[in-house]
Order: C-alpha cells, then structure tokens, then sequence
C-alpha cells in the first residue's frame, strides 16, 4: 500500500536535478563546519554557482554536456577543507537525494558522488579514503 501523502519522487531530469542542487547547497549553507568554507570562497557568487552546479549535475547525470571547466583544479584552490568535511558532504547528499528521487535514482547520485569526493579527498590529503566505500551496494567490492 502506498502512502498517499508521501511527496511523488522527482524525476531525473533537468528539472529534478536543480531542486537537488538547490536543496542541497540550502543544508551546506546552514551547515556550522561546510557553510564558512562554502561562503568564504564563493562569497557573494551563489546565483552564479548555483546554476554551475545544475550543469554540472545535469552533465554527469543526464549526459547534457552542458558544464565545462576544472572541477579538480578548482577544488584543489580551497584552503582549509579537512578530511571530515567529506563524510558531511556525502551526508547531506545522500539525505537530498533520498528525499527527492526513487530509491534506485538517489543511489545512483550517490554512486556518482563518492566517486567525485573519493577523487577530491585523493588530491587534498594524497590518500584514497578508507571511510568511502565506492562500490554500488548490489556489487561486492573486487
């Protein structure tokens, strides 16, 4: 039996992926460790960021090919991010994407983004981290 209050989940489609970004960047922006590292480099810039981040998402999950830039080299410019900051990141993605989309969907955007955090982690602290694993949850690890 369905639950006839529970929100439709949002499709993976463009429009799907900005309420994502969205409500996703709300919780880092609230968030005492993530919002000052957030807001200390992109400042006064989220109305431009924000839209980046959609076609970034839009591009990695829909194919799109609609953002171009360096994610790793601009990453790799921010002082101050720690190790932990990771796992919080992957939290908040993981609570957004579970909110909005089916099961399968938000497993998928998560796949996706322990990928992109396991990579950043690797260029920051020179070391893959132990606390991601990386494989589907269907999948065993090799």
């Amino acid at each position: 039996m369905t639950n006839p209050t529970a929100p439709t989940p949002a499709a993976l489609d463009a429009d799907g992926v900005s309420r994502l970004v969205y409500s996703f960047y709300d919780d880092i922006r609230a968030h005492p460790e993530l919002g000052p590292v957030f807001d200390r480099v992109i400042q006064d810039r989220w109305g431009i960021h924000l839209p980046r981040m959609v076609q970034f998402w839009s591009t990695v999950m829909l194919g799109t090919r609609s953002f171009s830039g360096n994610v790793f080299g601009k990453h790799m410019a921010i002082d101050g991010v720690q190790p932990g900051h990771f796992s919080i990141w992957l939290s908040l993605w993981k609570k957004n994407t579970e909110a909005l989309f089916a099961p399968e969907v938000a497993q998928e955007f998560q796949f996706v983004a322990k990928g992109i955090a396991r990579n950043l982690y690797n260029g920051y602290f020179d070391v893959f981290p132990e606390f991601m694993d990386t494989q589907p949850e269907d999948e065993p690890a090799a």
